[in-house]
Order: C-alpha cells, then sequence, then structure tokens
C-alpha cells in the first residue's frame, strides 16, 4: 500500500511539475522576430522594450536592422526575411498591396505633431520665402515615392506648383547634410533627429513644417507593417509583439511628455546612438506618436490618393485592404486606459 502511494504522489508530483513548466512564460520557447526600422528617436518604443524585457516576457527575441527607407526594403517584408518593418507611409506599399504582397499596416508610429520640417541651404534663406519660389530647384527626399515626398507633393500644392514643379533627389537622411554643404541640394525634407543635427550644423535652415499645411490632420505618417503570412502561421507570437510593443509607445510616450521615464529613455537613444547629441533630445521635440497606435485612416488613404495623382501608383484600394485594425484592438483592449503623468505638458500628440 505504501508503495502504491509513493507511486502515485510520484506521479502526481510529475503533473504538477509539467503543467507548471507548460504555464510560465520563462519557459516557453522564444521566437525570433527580424524587424527593420528607419533611424529616427521613435525607435526608442523599439528600444525601450527591449532593454526593458517586454518582449521577452512576451516570449520574443526581436532582432533589430536599420534601414534607409521602407520604400526600399517591401520586398524584404514580402519575403519573410523581415517580419516586421517600421518607417514611412509610400506608394510602394499602395503598388505591393495592387501585387498581392502579404504585407499589411498595422499600428501607428509617428504622427502628428512630425518634427519634420522641408530646410533650406542657408545661403537660400531670405531669398527664398514662398514655397513657388522652389519651382526648378532641387529638393531632396529619403527615398522614391516615400511619405516625405508626399509631404513635400501636398505642400507644393498650398502654393500654386506640384512636384512636377522641382526636381526631387534621392538622398538618404545621413547623407543631407554633406549635399546641402556641397550646394547640391536647395531644399530637403528632414525628419528628427536630423531635423536638429543640420540646424546645430549649420547646413540648413527650418523653412515650412508639414503639419501646419497637410491634410487631413493629424497625419499619419510612418507605421508599423507586417508580413500577413508569417503572422497567419505566428499569430500568437505576432499578436504578443504588439501587446508588448504598445507597453514600450506608452512608456515612450510618457518620457515625449516629461514623465518618469524621460531620462532613461534619452539615455537609451544616447547609448544606441539613435542621437549622439544629448543636448539634442532636450532642446528639441520628438516625434509623437498615437499611446492607443491608432492610425488615422483619412491621412493614408490621402496618401493612397496623391500617389495615384502623381502616378507613383495606380492603387484605389478600399481601406480594409491598406489596414489591419485588429491587432491595435486586440493590445489595447488588455492594457489599462493611457493616463499621462505629467498633468502639466503642454506639448500636443502622444495623447
Amino acid at each position: 500500500m505504501d508503495s502504491l502511494r509513493r507511486a502515485r504522489m510520484l506521479s502526481l508530483g510529475i503533473s504538477v511539475a509539467v503543467m507548471c513548466m507548460a504555464n510560465t512564460p520563462a519557459q516557453a520557447q522564444e521566437i525570433t522576430i527580424n524587424i527593420g526600422l528607419v533611424r529616427s528617436i521613435s525607435n526608442g518604443a523599439n528600444l525601450w522594450g527591449v532593454e526593458r524585457g517586454y518582449f521577452k516576457e512576451a516570449g520574443i527575441n526581436l532582432k533589430i536592422e536599420e534601414l534607409d527607407t521602407t520604400a526600399n526594403v517591401l520586398a524584404m517584408l514580402a519575403q519573410n526575411r523581415l517580419q516586421i518593418i517600421e518607417g514611412g507611409v509610400s506608394a510602394a506599399y499602395f503598388n505591393g498591396l495592387l501585387k498581392n504582397l502579404p504585407i499589411t499596416m498595422v499600428v501607428d508610429r509617428v504622427s502628428s505633431p512630425l518634427g519634420h520640417n522641408l530646410m533650406l541651404r542657408p545661403d537660400l534663406h531670405g531669398q527664398i520665402t514662398r514655397l513657388n519660389q522652389l519651382k526648378g530647384k532641387v529638393i531632396a527626399s529619403n527615398g522614391t515615392g516615400a511619405v516625405s515626398t508626399y509631404e513635400v507633393g501636398r505642400m507644393l500644392e498650398t502654393d500654386g506648383i506640384t512636384i512636377a514643379d522641382v526636381d526631387v533627389k534621392v538622398i538618404p537622411f545621413p547623407q543631407m547634410a554633406v549635399a546641402f554643404r556641397n550646394k547640391a541640394i536647395d531644399a530637403a525634407i528632414v525628419i528628427p533627429p536630423f531635423t536638429a543635427q543640420l540646424i546645430e550644423g549649420g547646413f540648413a535652415v527650418p523653412f515650412k513644417d508639414p503639419d501646419d499645411l497637410v491634410k487631413p490632420h493629424p497625419m499619419s505618417i510612418a507605421v508599423s507593417m507586417i508580413n500577413t503570412e508569417w503572422a497567419k502561421a505566428n499569430e500568437r507570437a505576432a499578436r504578443a509583439y504588439y501587446g508588448a510593443y504598445l507597453r514600450a509607445v506608452r512608456d515612450y510616450c510618457q518620457a515625449y511628455h516629461g514623465g518618469s521615464t524621460r531620462a532613461a529613455m534619452i539615455d537609451l537613444l544616447i547609448r544606441t546612438k539613435t542621437e549622439t547629441r544629448e543636448p539634442l533630445l532636450h532642446k528639441y521635440p520628438w516625434p509623437a506618436r498615437s499611446p492607443s497606435g491608432a492610425i488615422n485612416t483619412a491621412s493614408v488613404m490621402d496618401m493612397q490618393k496623391w500617389f495615384v495623382e502623381s502616378k507613383m501608383s495606380t492603387a484605389n484600394l478600399p481601406l480594409e485592404r491598406i489596414i489591419d485594425t485588429s491587432y491595435v484592438r486586440e493590445a489595447v483592449a488588455k492594457l489599462p486606459p493611457f493616463v499621462l503623468e505629467n498633468k502639466d505638458s503642454k506639448l500636443a500628440g502622444c495623447r
């Protein structure tokens, strides 16, 4: 009898141990997700999620690859060489959907206020005072059919000219300072942290803010996109990623408004060389984003329309083909309401 009782107890102990192991996140096998990011201060959310262990808690090993522009890497996403990419909305995205590539937008990454600026070469300051004076001038954008080109186009249209009236030259953001210095360009559409770097280095001067001119507003100009075939085969991991990601986005938004995470977020951005000059992170505004991950659909639909009008795309797709909102809805439902720590912040965005 004692022998039988001991056997039963041993069997029960093994069963309980197995159940505990199965229900312990730390014991779960991590899945690796390869993500491509265009370098920006808003990357702080992804870096924060890695540093604070949010992704690890969700069973994810996040590997980050830096990109020049998402317009050139959609093929890598479609081929599953990258499972997720983050960056600007582009004509290539809409064209990819027309080709039935397995890609979709999921979550907001950058929305108004953007911190973008159409910047001028310093020697043109005072000579060029209106947008229509850029007719025939060379304007740098970070990619053919990139969202930055959309921003320039919509701005030019407010003063009676179009993107066809200027010479758009594709130059990656890190190379724009040299292009300005060599007078290879007259103007450029620039994002943080490069806006601050160009101002501080005397390479360019601010000219026009797209947030003041481009409608619909607020703009959702950068997003997270996922490979839909991979997501279907790894649905649990995909949804776990966005749940962890939104936690990090909210910490970024608290830092944006001067909350408790700001000092550590700045330290992280410096250590990862996202920005190398700490004073700029204190002096200049950061890109805003939605703490709920919501994309302004009117903004994205206008981008599709503009790319068609500018003959960069022929897409005329319904909203449900362009954005999958299910990931955001699920992530938000599992989190408490976002409450701003710094009630005195007057900054727009990230609310």
